[in-house]
């Protein structure tokens, strides 16, 4: 195992020319349909000017370098991951796990907060790229989140941490729960913004609220769940596209933030061009676009008797009012040894970047009743 090397973000000042010569370079479809139909056009040409002639780049870097980020060497498998450890006492180590479509711009936000509190406990804080995603590695075989959770065990490991807790949403939350079956001995907690997709083999034996939960996420499926479709069974066919042009991976992914997050239709209420385009940058300049999106093949075949064994970690769930799908209490008993549900009347499924003081105050609170568990 490859100790943790200090890791730097750096662009290419010609892949930067290349990315404005593509952006300003655009065809553009129709205009005027509204975002009912898909990403509206009028927006995104707007953001596209901004991204191609008013993003500074170079001040991305340097907010990119104010965060100590390093390198580990996993079987030959280059993982990037921040590493800030809590500014007084002994932290309490917490892995943040991410989803799609974003990495560790999900937590930006959260880092201080949780490093450096006002209040409550501090943590030790490990934010990874998944493999495939961001400044990580590309893996060679595509991994299900079983695979990325057995990966983690063992970077946090080199970064010295052989008990920590969990915490994540979207394939993070899967990444968590799956940390919590196949390698309950090494955690302390787990808290997580999502339950996933729910899928039971034998729907007889569900209440009715869990019964009107997989009614709901079939119908969230038929309406807007279309994108992981066609990543769970023809990725590549996409990927060549939003490899090649930049609006098109904007258009892709800008559409998934409005909808998911807890912005009323209205993105820059939640996030600046800026914030967006620190996101979008991350993807185009790493190629991971493709990478990111083939995870849902593998994690799609995953066994569903697998997805409702039940955890007995500890575990701890903070809903925030604008997620895509909110489990009832009587579905996370099902999967989880539940602590604590909580409801959290804003924010959304990128709750750490949108609502960053709430999301890290649910943290610091769950956290909190397992403090001691970390003495020695």
């Amino acid at each position: 195992m490859t100790q943790p090397i200090p890791f730097v973000i750096h662009h290419d000042p010609a892949a930067i020319d290349d990315l404005r010569a593509r952006l300003r370079n655009t065809r553009w479809p129709d205009d005027g349909f509204g975002w009912e139909w898909g990403t509206d056009v009028g927006y995104l040409r707007e953001l596209v000017e901004f991204w191609a002639d008013g993003y500074d780049f170079a001040a991305r870097e340097a907010r990119l370098a104010t965060t100590p980020r390093y390198r580990v060497e996993l079987d030959g498998l280059g993982i990037h991951a921040i590493h800030v450890p809590a500014a007084r006492g002994n932290g309490i180590p917490l892995l943040l796990c991410h989803g799609w479509p974003d990495g560790t711009w999900r937590y930006e936000k959260v880092i201080d907060l949780l490093t450096n509190p006002d209040e409550g406990p501090a943590f030790d804080v490990v934010i990874p790229d998944m493999p495939g995603f961001g400044y990580s590695d590309k893996p060679r075989d595509v991994l299900d989140s079983r695979d990325v959770a057995a990966l983690w065990v063992r970077l946090m490991a080199a970064f010295g941490y052989e008990r920590f807790t969990v915490a994540g949403g979207d394939i993070g939350s899967h990444v968590s729960r799956d940390l919590g079956l196949e390698h309950p001995e090494r955690l302390i907690a787990i808290h997580r913004m999502d339950a996933g997709i729910p899928r039971h083999p034998d729907p007889s034996q569900l209440t009715g609220d869990e019964l009107a939960l997989i009614q709901e996420a079939q119908a969230w499926i038929v309406s807007e769940g279309v994108y992981a479709q066609l990543h769970r069974t023809k990725p590549q066919t996409l990927a060549v596209g939003l490899s090649d042009s930049p609006a098109g991976l904007a258009s892709w992914l800008v559409e998934k933030l409005r909808a998911w997050s807890d912005c009323g239709g209205d993105l820059e209420s939640v996030y600046t061009k800026s914030e967006i385009l620190d996101l979008l940058s991350t993807y185009w300049f790493t190629n991971t676009i493709d990478s990111s999106i083939r995870m849902y093949r593998t994690n799609g075949a995953i066994d569903p008797e697998y997805l409702v064994r039940h955890i007995d970690v500890p575990s701890g769930f903070s809903v925030f009012a604008g997620e895509i799908i909110k489990p009832p209490r009587a579905w996370l008993d099902r999967v989880a040894d539940v602590v604590s549900h909580r409801e959290i009347d804003r924010g959304g499924h990128f709750a750490p970047y949108e609502v960053p003081e709430l999301y890290a105050a649910e943290v610091r609170d769950f956290f909190a009743r397992f403090d001691e568990h970390t003495e020695g």
